[in-house]
């Protein structure tokens, strides 16, 4: 047993090692390319105010549907613990989600950003603005994948929310009108 362990640990020390070589080396895209602007955002995970949150987003398709890793702080070896999907109200709210579901797990957009505190980071304030007015058209939902505490995911997928969440009316959902605070 400890030969294995032994050769564990030469394959991961030669793995971490030749890392950054091989990202020089390789040019071929991949799904992980792309996930390039970055936004800090609170979260409630299992009624528990934590963050801000890092969300590293990129565009998937033009309405707009956005993905966004999610990790703990910005540091290179953060481990990703939520994936956020940032969707156009023009989907979400036109009959592919019910009422019942969007209170539960969807957010507003719009009304997050009203808050003041998601922030967009790494642009020029005109760029970031541009950035906040699009997602302002989206609604979201964050799936809580691997809790800060635990050593090891658990399995267990938490679905998070946005801080200051409101629920939405039916002829709010089906308008896609924001909810009024």
């Amino acid at each position: 047993m400890s030969h294995v362990r032994g050769l564990l640990a030469i394959l991961s020390g030669l793995a971490w090692a030749a890392a950054p070589a091989l990202a020089q080396e390789a040019k071929t895209p991949s799904p992980a390319d792309g996930h390039t602007v970055h936004v800090i955002a609170p979260h409630v995970v299992a009624g528990k105010v934590m963050g801000p949150y890092h969300h590293y987003c990129k565009v998937l398709s033009p309405e707009p549907v956005i993905e966004c890793l999610v990790y703990s702080s910005s540091d290179p070896g953060a481990r990703l613990e939520q994936i956020e999907y940032i969707i156009a109200k023009s989907i979400t709210r036109t009959g592919a989600i019910t009422l019942e579901s969007w209170n539960k797990n969807w957010h507003d957009h719009q009304q997050e950003i009203a808050t003041g505190r998601m922030q967009v980071l790494d642009l020029p304030p005109e760029k970031a603005k541009e950035v906040a007015d699009l997602v302002a058209t989206t609604d979201g939902i964050i799936f809580h994948l691997w809790s800060h505490d635990d050593k090891v995911p658990s399995g267990r997928v938490i679905i998070a929310q946005s801080v200051g969440h409101v629920r939405l009316t039916a002829a709010q959902l089906k308008q896609g009108v924001p909810p009024k605070r």
